[in-house]
């Protein structure tokens, strides 16, 4: 078994080094092709002076330039910090000034952008450019390197790769800052490697498979889709879409076998015409819960394909998965805990909750990253003691406390609550955003919903809704309809105070999911004073 998370596109190109590894548009490349780029990115990293455990950020849309560089960051024995390529400069700027980083991997276009911000950047020496004959302003303190050096270089040198063992820090992964500064998730070599291993063995991902990477690589989900690739030999198909419709052509254009996807993008892929014959065998959704319309609606479209319904955090990658002959009997439960991790739902105290019993879900196991970069406050907050230890025992194991609320029923299956975040407290009562989503995705006239708590002089909080209709029609006779359905199936206080239906899709995250804060902030700005009548 590979220790090192970059020895898994090694191992690959020596059993099968003919195999396709990567596809970028026209670009096909090998195992043997990539494994070679890699060496050659190490090396010129290594000779131009990055140290053992030093940062390497990587901006930039998919390509494979932007592969070759994560892994041969990693290779050299540096730290690779895959960089969300929605994020704008100053976004760009915090991430390179917060965890230190040496040097920048970018394409000359985002390069122009990012200059007039890089003098915040004091650790930054210098900047390789991804884009071969093309020229961007640099500043005179910084060192450039040319891809074509990457092209031109043999691959050996005479700075030997930084030792580096599977407990050692292999990348930082940044969360999207929705509630503030944005944390750096610090994950080891061995959180990428157990974390591939036991993914890999529960989706049964083979050398013929074929996984389209549509999430950002920035994202922990999306630079799964590449480590399970290259642990089994697979290939990876690297796509920056435009469109919903753009990956059910890309999926039958290039014989895809699965596709990873979170909530909002399986709400709009949910209501296209997939084509009756295909070749997914696997499809997986985390990032939230599935609403059980687009669960439904996927079945019937994909009768064939295999869905893999599933719970993860950035602080432990993936934590739980529904096994797809459980699908009919629990179409909105989470499944329970993956290979070689342990998952509890636990109450304040860390004592266990009983079966149906709401509860915060920890995480103990190999896959529990290392903590956020440079922020012991935060890292103390979320990263404490597993619950349930032997006293005896005189090494504290440290465990993640998501913050998000589960519960579990007698047969050990996971059910998602909400964010602790997330939830809404309307007068003493603590509602769950999804339960209230739930019955608004039942009732067939929304595409896209979010509940949200907006501040309430009487109630604390009460609940609103922004929606996306499905069809364009009269806004105040749906929300009526909507408003009916919920009186019916919810009691009084759960009930929304206030919905709002659009007919554009819901901004989002730079991970992609649901952006709520950003709602309920344009929300309170349309509405000072929100009635419960």
């Amino acid at each position: 078994m590979s220790d090192l998370i970059h020895d898994f596109i090694f191992d690959s190109a020596r059993r099968t080094p003919a195999a396709e590894a990567l596809v970028y548009g026209a670009e096909r490349c090998s195992y043997a092709e990539l494994a070679a780029l890699v060496r050659q990115v190490a090396a010129v990293l290594l000779e131009s002076g990055v140290g053992r455990g030093e940062r390497v950020a990587v901006y930039m849309e998919k390509r494979i330039e932007n592969v070759a560089a994560m892994f041969g960051a990693a290779a050299a024995g540096c730290v690779f910090v895959p960089v969300n390529p929605l994020l704008k400069p100053d976004q760009v700027a915090y991430i390179l000034a917060d965890c230190n980083v040496k040097l920048l991997v970018t394409t000359a276009e985002r390069l122009t952008l990012l200059a007039p911000v890089l003098a915040g950047c004091p650790d930054l020496q210098g900047v390789l450019l991804a884009t071969e004959g093309q020229r961007a302003p640099l500043p005179e303190n910084l060192r450039r390197i040319d891809w074509a050096q990457v092209r031109a270089h043999s691959g050996e040198t005479a700075a030997p790769a930084h030792r580096r063992i599977d407990s050692d820090m292999a990348a930082i992964l940044y969360t999207s800052g929705s509630t503030g500064a944005p944390k750096g998730v610090v994950l080891s070599h061995r959180n990428l490697v157990a974390g591939a291993h036991s993914v890999a063995s529960y989706l049964e991902i083979g050398p013929a498979d074929r996984l389209l990477a549509v999430l950002p690589l920035s994202f922990d989900y999306g630079l799964s889709q590449l480590n399970i690739a290259f642990l089994r030999g697979a290939t990876a198909v690297l796509m920056n879409y435009l469109f919903p419709k753009d990956i059910l052509e890309m999926v039958a254009r290039e014989g895809i076998t699965g596709l990873a996807a979170v909530p909002p993008l399986w709400n709009q892929l949910a209501r296209l015409a997939w084509p009756a014959s295909g070749t997914l065998r696997l499809i997986t959704n985390s990032g939230g819960a599935m609403p059980l319309p687009t669960v439904d609606a996927l079945r019937a479209a994909l009768p064939q394909t295999e869905i893999f319904l599933m719970y993860g955090l950035t602080e432990a990658f993936r934590s739980t998965y529904l096994p797809p002959a459980e699908l009919a009997r629990r179409p909105d439960s989470i499944g329970r805990a993956i290979p070689n991790a342990e998952v509890m739902v636990v109450r304040p105290d860390g004592s266990p909750c009983l079966p149906g019993e709401p509860g915060e879900l920890v995480h103990r196991g190999a896959l529990v990253a290392l903590g956020y970069w440079n922020d012991p406050a935060r890292t103390a907050q979320r990263f404490r003691p597993a619950p349930g230890q032997d006293p005896a025992l005189p090494i504290t194991e440290l465990a993640v406390w998501s913050g998000d609320t589960v519960r579990q029923d007698e047969d050990g299956y996971l059910y998602f609550v909400g964010r602790s975040d997330d939830m809404i407290k309307v007068s003493g009562y603590r509602i769950s955003p999804t339960e209230i989503e739930a019955v608004l995705y039942e009732t067939g006239l929304v595409g896209e919903a979010a509940a949200f708590g907006v501040e309430h002089p009487l109630l604390g909080q009460a609940v609103a809704v922004v929606a996306v209709a499905i069809d364009a029609g009269d806004n105040a006779a749906d929300v009526a309809a909507l408003l009916k359905e919920c009186r019916r199936r919810l009691p009084a206080y759960m009930v929304p105070a206030h919905i709002s239906l659009r007919s554009d899709n819901l901004p989002r995250n730079p991970n992609g999911k649901i952006d709520r804060n950003l709602l309920r902030q344009s929300l309170n700005l349309q509405f000072d004073d929100v009635s419960t009548s």
